[in-house]
C-alpha cells in the first residue's frame, strides 16, 4: 500500500500536471497521473510467460496477458475511439482485437476476443464494456493480451508500470485517485460521500471541498488524512447495498459505477429489480458470485 502518500507540490509534481493536462483531465489542478482517466481492462491474473517482454519465439511479447474465464468482460481502459476492431487488427496479431485511440499518440490494443460489443470509428468512455475475453487466434487459452502504444501506434510500452503509475492494478485491485482527478469514478465517490454526510456537488471534479470531504471522512476513520482515495480508503467509503436498501446516494453512487460499465441505468437512488438486474448481469461478466448485492468485492470491480 505504498501508493497512499501525500501530494508533493514539486517540479516532477508540475510535470505529471502538464502530462495529465495532455489527456485532457479537464482540471488545471491535476498533479498526478493517478486522474481517474484509466481503469481495469479486465479481471483476472497474470499467467506464467505471459508478462512483457517474454520470449514469443524470438520475439518479445508486446503486452501483458490477464487470463479469465471464456466471457469475461473487456472494458475500455481509457475513453477514447476505435481506431480498429475485428480480426488481425495489428500486424503480428492474431484472432478477434480492438484498438482504441486516446489522442496524444496513445492507443491500447485488446486481443484473443471472442466478441466484439463496439465498431470502428465508435467513441467510447473509460470502463466501456467493448468486448469479450476468449481465445482467438494464435492462443492457448481465454485470456485477454493488453498493450499499450505511447506515443503513437508501434511504441509499445510495459502495460503494469504505465497502468500502476495511473492508480490501476491490472487484473484486479482498488483503484487510487488523487486530488486534481476527474469523471465518473470521481462522481461515485462524492455520491459514496454524501451518503455519509458530506455537503458535495456531484461533479465529478475532484478539487479541494472534495479532497477536504475525503481527508476529513479518513481522520474519522483512523486513517492518513491525506486527501488520496486508494486501496485503504475505498473499503471505508463503500457501502453494502441491495434491493433491502433505502434510496439514496450510496444507492447513485452504485448506479453511477454501473453506467460507466456500460449499464444506461436512471440514476434515480432507487435499488429496483432493473439496477438488481444490472448488478446480476456486472457480477456474471465478471465471474462474482451473482446474488445481486453490492458488496466490498462487487464495489472493487465496479471501481476498478
Amino acid at each position: 500500500m505504498s501508493r497512499r502518500r501525500l501530494l508533493a507540490a514539486t517540479a516532477a509534481g508540475l510535470g505529471a500536471a502538464t502530462v495529465g493536462l495532455a489527456f485532457g483531465t479537464g482540471t488545471a489542478t491535476a498533479a498526478s497521473l493517478k486522474n481517474g482517466l484509466w481503469c481495469n481492462p479486465a479481471q483476472g491474473y497474470f499467467p506464467s510467460g505471459g508478462h512483457f517482454g517474454a520470449d514469443r519465439g524470438g520475439v518479445p511479447h508486446a503486452g501483458q496477458d490477464i487470463t479469465g474465464p471464456a466471457g469475461t468482460a473487456i472494458y475500455a481502459a481509457r475513453g477514447g475511439t476505435v481506431h480498429a476492431a475485428g480480426e488481425n487488427v495489428l500486424s503480428g496479431r492474431t484472432g478477434y482485437g480492438i484498438v482504441l485511440a486516446h489522442g496524444s499518440g496513445s492507443y491500447t490494443y485488446y486481443g484473443h476476443l471472442n466478441a466484439l460489443h463496439v465498431s470502428t470509428g465508435e467513441s467510447v468512455g473509460a470502463g466501456a464494456w467493448i468486448g469479450d475475453m476468449g481465445s482467438t487466434g494464435n492462443s492457448t487459452g481465454p485470456h485477454l493480451h493488453f498493450e499499450v502504444h505511447s506515443g503513437g501506434l508501434g511504441a509499445i510500452t510495459d502495460p503494469v508500470p504505465f497502468m500502476r503509475n495511473r492508480g490501476v492494478d491490472l487484473g484486479g485491485g482498488w483503484p487510487t485517485l488523487n486530488p486534481g482527478a476527474s469523471g465518473e469514478t470521481v462522481k461515485v465517490i462524492q455520491r459514496l460521500l454524501t451518503s455519509r454526510g458530506a455537503d458535495l456537488v456531484i461533479d465529478g471534479d475532484f478539487g479541494t471541498v472534495t479532497t477536504d470531504a475525503v481527508a476529513a471522512f479518513q481522520s474519522d476513520q483512523g486513517l492518513v488524512a491525506d486527501g488520496q482515495v486508494g486501496p485503504k480508503t475505498w473499503p471505508k467509503l463503500v457501502r453494502t447495498i441491495d434491493s433491502d436498501s433505502s434510496p439514496g446516494d450510496a444507492v447513485k453512487a452504485a448506479q453511477t459505477a454501473l453506467n460507466k460499465h456500460s449499464a444506461g441505468l436512471v440514476v434515480d437512488g432507487d435499488f429496483g429489480s432493473v439496477t438488481r438486474a444490472a448488478v446480476e448481469t456486472f457480477q456474471s461478466v465478471n465471474q462474482l458470485v451473482v446474488d445481486g448485492e453490492c458488496g466490498p468485492k462487487t464495489w472493487e470491480v465496479l471501481t476498478a
